[in-house]
């Protein structure tokens, strides 16, 4: 997200924005945040087709946050929008371990169940064979055994 953007929707200016992260940058590595470059700054202009503010508009390029910026930002900044999203944050970090844990165990259980399964159908099949078995058993024609008199 622009800088612009993430300052309206915490309820900061984007030059409060700005300040608070330059402050603490060393929570900003590149993977959080960077400026963008002219090309880039001049190619979302025209897709955002938005007259300049004030004077002359921005003197430097805007920044653009990440993912994990965004959630940095919620931590740094003093607004109550700020101070509300960063709970949120927290407890939904808190939820993903929750659901991750109970995964966790379903698929333990799952793979003991798998097991019980496979020894039990090895039990099964050699059950149905040995009734197979007596059953052809039972189809031969017996011999009877006796003594035959004339």
């Amino acid at each position: 997200m622009i800088d612009f953007d993430l300052a309206e929707m915490y309820g900061v200016e984007t030059k409060k924005l700005i300040q608070a992260t330059k402050r603490n940058i060393q929570r900003f590595p590149d993977d959080f945040m960077f400026q963008l470059t002219d090309n880039e700054h001049r190619a979302l202009r025209s897709q955002i087709v938005t007259s300049k503010k004030g004077k002359g508009g921005r003197r430097y390029l805007p920044y653009a946050f990440t993912e994990p910026g965004v959630a940095m930002l919620s931590s740094i900044l003093n607004s109550s929008k700020a101070v509300k999203v960063n709970i949120e944050i927290i407890r939904t970090f808190i939820r993903l371990r929750e659901y991750i844990q109970s995964n966790k165990e379903f698929a333990y259980k799952l793979n003991e169940l798998e097991s019980k399964v496979s020894s039990h159908d090895k039990e099964i099949k050699s059950i149905f064979s040995a009734i197979r078995q007596l059953m052809k058993d039972e189809s031969k024609p017996k011999r009877k055994i006796g003594f035959h008199i004339d």
